[in-house]
Parts: structure tokens; sequence; C-alpha cells
């Protein structure tokens, strides 16, 4: 199998670097992060980059690529750790490309590839403990719309977006709806994460809403499993820079008039981070290629990688910290702020212990091994 890239996927990852190494520095991240974990402006330059219409059809406005452009894409603004939240951009247009009908896409699709709106899925609940099928929001039909009632917790920027796209159940089938922020009944209570991200509170009362799709469970899971791939992508990133700092502390911090990086012990650490690098970055790559393949295929794909991605990112985090030692968990020193974002991701869209009970009960006579 061929792992190399096009030519322009590889002039999509040097534009997006360069806008990271010159647009998004330490410095600036951490003023976002006190001004309150997200900025339009700098979801505006994503857009001016073209990412937020990857996987927007280009007779909507888009670019019509496809998921490894995306990847190419996050790993990028992964290695930033940047804050704005391209990859809820790419499971809204995911889902209202596969599941909307014609006029909510016309709505919404021009508007997300043009960076004009952001729209977040509100799916997490506090008793679900990441099981997509338990949900206690309802939807009740009003007139010729709906209305939608319920608690959504974590929700990405929530008190920021345009709108949410919310799972919710309808006579005992869960529905998923799009609800906008601005409607009466929706009230948002907005928080920064560990990580400096944004995220809020939602809480929904007879909120107006539109259908866009009956078989809510179903778009669901493709939607997490858009976020998983995406989360995967921008998680080898992070770990990338996270071994570009480490090493870099090695080969500078002396002690006993050497640098610590020529101690053996110290360097059979990375070498076992290097490890689980690698493995970060295999799993990634076939989650992203497994993004159109049948559901339930699909489905345990995701939940083997974001299982290795999860071992890996605590791996290496945690190692990071402790090669390191004390400044490499000070707020003023770069390395700090990637470990607590690869903390942070090892429990999104279900946590390690979570995914490996997917991993279990997925698991087929043959393993997946042979034809």
């Amino acid at each position: 199998m061929d792992f190399n890239f096009s030519d322009d996927q590889e002039q999509l990852r040097d534009a997006v670097r360069k806008w990271v190494d010159k647009g998004y520095g330490f410095e600036h991240r951490r003023g976002l992060v006190k001004a309150g974990g997200f900025s339009r402006e700098a979801y505006g330059e994503l857009a001016g980059l073209g990412l937020t219409g990857l996987y927007v059809a280009e007779e909507h406005g888009g670019m019509g690529m496809g998921p490894v452009d995306a990847m190419v894409a996050l790993e990028e603004l992964g290695r930033g750790i940047v804050l704005e939240p391209l990859g809820q951009t790419l499971i809204a247009s995911g889902v209202l490309s596969g599941y909307a009908d014609d006029a909510l896409k016309a709505t919404w699709l021009p508007r997300l590839a043009a960076g004009e709106a952001l729209v977040v899925l509100a799916y997490q609940e506090r008793a679900a403990r990441y099981r997509l099928d338990r949900c206690a929001a309802t939807a009740t039909k009003a007139g010729a719309g709906w209305t939608v009632s319920g608690h959504k917790s974590v929700v990405p920027a929530g008190d920021q977006v345009d709108a949410l796209l919310v799972p919710a159940t309808v006579d005992g089938k869960i529905a998923l709806f799009l609800v906008e922020r601005a409607a009466s009944g929706v009230a948002t209570r907005g928080y920064v994460t560990q990580d400096g991200s944004r995220a809020a509170e939602v809480d929904l009362q007879q909120a107006p809403a539109t259908l866009v799709t009956a078989d809510g469970l179903t778009a669901l899971e493709h939607a997490v499993d858009i976020g998983i791939a995406a989360l995967c992508a921008e998680a080898v990133g992070a770990i990338d820079k996270t071994m570009e700092i480490t090493a870099e502390y090695l080969n500078t911090r002396k002690q006993f008039g050497v640098v610590i990086g020529s101690f053996q012990a110290l360097r059979h650490r990375m070498a076992d981070m290097k490890m689980q690098q690698e493995l970060a970055r295999s799993m990634s790559y076939y989650a992203t290629l497994k993004l159109h393949a049948p559901a339930e295929e699909r489905r345990r794909a995701m939940a083997r990688a974001k299982y290795q991605l999860g071992q890996s990112l605590r791996f290496v985090g945690q190692n990071s910290v402790q090669l390191h030692g004390g400044i490499g968990v000070t707020d003023e020193y770069v390395g700090s702020h990637y470990f607590k974002r690869l903390t942070q991701m090892e429990i999104l869209f279900g946590d390690t212990l979570h995914h490996l009970g997917e991993v279990s009960a997925r698991m087929q006579d043959k393993a997946g091994v042979f034809a």
C-alpha cells in the first residue's frame, strides 16, 4: 500500500504549518486561553485557508476533499495545539452532507464552508458514560417543526457557536436535530477546559429544532467516528511536537557537565516514546482510511484506533513530563500545555477503557486477521 501523500496534500500541509508557525505561536495561544479559549478571528483564518470547507462539496462552496486531506491539515493543527474546533466543523459537514435534506444542506453547508457559521455536535450527557444509545433529551412535534428539551455537557465552544447538532429521543428512538443557539429556550454556560479550549453546558427547554434525520443513532455514530478520526490525526501532530520539544530539552539541559540526552537510560526512554509515536501514527492512518467503510467495520476500526491513541497519548505525555522534571509542569513552559492537551485528548469521544470494551464487544471469531 502506498502511504505517500500527493503533491496537493503536501502543499496543504505546508500551508497549514506556515500558518501555525507564524500566526499561532505559543504566546498568542496563551493569550487566547486567557481571553476564553476560542477566537472567531482565528477560526476565520482557518476558513481563509479553505479548511472549513474540506468536507463540503464544491456545489455548496466547499473544496470537496476527503478524510486523508483532513488528516494532513489536522496533524498540523495538532502540532500547534490550535484551540478552534475544526474537527467539529468536519463532523457537522459530514453529517449534514450525508443525512440532511436538500433544503437544510443549502441553508447551512455554504455557511460552514465559508467559515461564516460554526456548528458543533452536542451529544454528551452526564449519565451516558460514552454510550451513544443512551439519550435523556427528548423531542416533541410542534406544528410543522419540532422542539427539543434536555441538557448536554462539555459542548465544544457551545456558547459561541451558531447551531448545535443535538440527538434526542422521539417515541423511544433517537433522532438528530439542528438547534440554533440564538433560538428561544437555549441557555448556555461557557468555561475554559483543562487544556485551554472552550466548552459549555447547554440547557434546552422546548427549543425550536429542525429534524436532520429520524435515524439519529446511525448519524450520531457516524458523527462520532468522524470526530475520532479527526482527533487521532490532531493527536499525532501533538505527539510529534511533544517529541521534538523533549528531544530539544534533552540535548540542551546539562548535568555533570554533559547534556542529559547522552545518558543511556534517558535515550532508552525516548526510544520507547518513539515506538508509541509511530503506533499512534499508523492507527491514525488506519482510522482515516476506514471512514468510508461499512458502518460495523468503521466502528470497530475507530474503537481500535482510539484505544491505541489513548495508550500512546498517556505514555508520551507522562514520560515527557518525567524527562523534563519540574519545568515540565510549569505554565510558562510550552511542554506543559502539550501535556494537558494530550491528557484531555485521551478522554474525548470515549476514554481508553471505554474503547477497550468496544474492541472486545466487537471482536469477531477471526479477529479481523483473515479474510
